[in-house]
């Protein structure tokens, strides 16, 4: 809670009319996502080129790397929340990080995968998906931390926040891409290394702007000694352990995929036996609802992860990327989606707003088949550039600003409608538990991506294969947008977000609770719940624009 804070989040002074911390994560965590997006712009063309994997098989690492780095900050907030505090835990991941991206640079002799330098590629990966799980995890949250939970000005900081992801997105495509596709391996990869290295820097000197958010519950668990080791140190020791069992599992993409497939099974059926056993109808219904925008998730992301995998080969093989007389690198590409984030989320957000004021907009599950449509239409665009475009000539480079642009509009009918909707639907005690399920659906997706990469590069393949493979994932995904518009209203009706709480039927309930508990009245938990219910689909109808947040702040890291 923030009362339990010495200093208030502004107590270092304001910039902008926000804490000076909030600056100091904006930074960090732009060069964090700086080099973790300049680290993956070149990957894919890092396993074909260098290391001589297939089309195939690099598409299978890259998507156990991205659904690993899904995974692991599950372990990484857990930690942070029970023993570290998220400072301490960003700080170490940042620091594993920065090791993790300096050894990507180190290319060895160049004699593809019988150069045992390819063990230190391995390691690198592994760095940097367990640094991922520390720092992802917990950085968001201490932006939270330096606002009160009525503080107006929390949503505006999360934008701003977001901005700082998307900047150093982009600026990490376009510059350690164009260095290692221009120069080479080592320039692209140690520059992202570089910014990692800045991103600590800043997080570090800028600890005492934080005002002591982040740290841990219980400071002297940390202190006290298990085995004459202080507790806070072989929290390190094993977590960094883990890097070894990492660097197994990312040699080892089968097996990720099967504990993917193991772990999902049983985390679906914990919630849904949850549901089902220990729910009231409502708020059952509406982890059904759920549960079905998560499976739908996973589809989206199977789709749009594509981007840094077999999109980015076709872009550099197949694509006429000639610009204003300069040949630009296909890596460079990658941060078209940033840009047209910063540029659209906006206008999305005003659009939605002015659609909710006059009753039109859109339910999350018909904004869910829409984001589909739309991801499916961009690679139907793509296949009927590269098909006017004729047999054997490239593919104008028009369409791939296209179908990034689709598959930008369709993500921002997806993913922040996806977060708001987990927090609105889970009841209180359940809220981590679906996010969690949520992210997990990312993970999952990510590694389907990886199996659609490695069809589409299956031995042999040119760029008829994946014309041919964009063009049925494209009319499968707008296939199934359309039936998810169809069924929306279904969908909406188990969401239970306005039975019985629209107008001011919604005051009638909300006040009836407050008589009753000024007659002495004792209230149930669910009657509290239902309370929070009221007042969130009263805000919603009659102050669209104003979000209701009451289990905290979440973001999307596409992060």
């Amino acid at each position: 809670m923030a009362g339990a804070y010495l200093e208030s989040g502004d107590a270092r002074g304001t910039f902008l009319g926000h804490p000076k911390g909030l600056f100091v994560l904006f930074f960090a965590e732009m060069w964090e996502r700086f080099s973790y997006y300049g680290m993956r712009a070149l990957l894919i063309f890092y396993l074909v080129q260098h290391w001589m994997f297939s089309d195939s098989e690099a598409g299978i690492i890259y998507g156990a790397y991205t659904a690993l780095v899904y995974i692991t900050p599950v372990i990484g907030g857990y930690l942070a929340d029970r023993y570290l505090g998220q400072r301490k835990a960003v700080t170490f991941g940042a620091l594993l990080l920065t090791f993790g991206h300096f050894l990507m640079a180190f290319e060895g002799e160049g004699a593809g995968q019988a150069d045992p330098a390819i063990n230190i590629f391995w390691l690198a990966l592994a760095f940097i998906i367990v640094g991922s799980g520390f720092l992802k995890a917990n950085i968001s949250v201490i932006v939270g931390q330096l606002y009160t939970r009525t503080d107006i000005r929390r949503d505006p900081a999360y934008t701003i926040f977001y901005m700082g992801i998307n900047l150093g997105a982009a600026l990490g495509a376009i510059i350690a891409g164009w260095l290692g596709q221009s120069y080479g391996w080592s320039y692209g990869f140690g520059a992202a290394g570089l910014g990692m290295l800045l991103g600590l820097v800043v997080f570090v000197w800028g600890k005492p702007l934080l005002v002591g958010r982040g740290e841990a519950n219980d400071p002297a668990r940390l202190e006290s000694k298990v085995a004459g080791i202080k507790f806070e140190w072989l929290l390190y020791a094993l977590s960094f352990a883990t890097v070894g069992l990492v660097w197994i599992l990312i040699q080892n993409q089968a097996l990720v995929g099967s504990l993917l497939g193991i772990a999902g099974a049983i985390l679906v059926a914990y919630v849904l036996y949850t549901a089902v056993a220990k729910l009231e109808p409502e708020d059952r219904d509406r982890i059904f609802a759920a549960m079905f925008l998560i499976f739908g998730s996973i589809l989206f992301w199977a789709l749009f992860e594509q981007a840094g995998s077999s999109l980015n080969l076709f872009t550099d093989r197949s694509v006429d990327r000639t610009m204003l007389g300069v040949e630009v690198p296909a890596s460079v590409f990658q941060s078209i989606n940033a840009i047209y984030i910063v540029l659209l989320a906006p206008v999305f957000a005003l659009l939605w707003t002015m659609l909710g004021r006059k009753g039109l907009e859109p339910s999350a599950p018909a904004k869910f088949g829409l984001g589909l449509i739309q991801l499916g239409a961009g690679f139907l665009v793509l296949v009927a550039g590269s098909l006017a475009a004729g047999s054997g000539n490239l593919t104008p480079v028009l369409f791939i600003f296209l179908i990034y642009l689709l598959h930008t509009t369709g993500e921002l009918c997806l993913s922040p409608v996806g977060l708001s909707a987990m927090n609105r639907l889970a009841p209180a005690h359940m809220a981590s538990l679906i996010m969690g399920t949520w992210f997990f659906a990312s993970a999952t997706g990510n590694f389907a991506a990886g199996l659609i990469a490695s069809a589409v590069g299956a031995e042999g393949a040119g760029p008829d294969r994946v014309l041919d493979v964009y063009s049925t994932v494209g009319w499968v995904a707008v296939g199934v947008g359309v039936g998810v518009i169809v069924i929306s209203p279904l969908i909406k009706k188990l969401m239970h977000l306005d039975t019985g709480f629209a107008g001011a039927g919604c005051w009638r309930i909300t006040l009836g609770r407050m008589r009753g508990q000024r007659s002495g009245t004792q209230f149930r938990q669910r009657d509290t719940a239902t309370i929070e219910r009221a007042g969130r689909a009263c805000l919603s109808v009659h102050l669209p624009g104003l979000p209701f947040r009451p289990h905290g702040d979440h973001r999307r890291d596409h992060f």
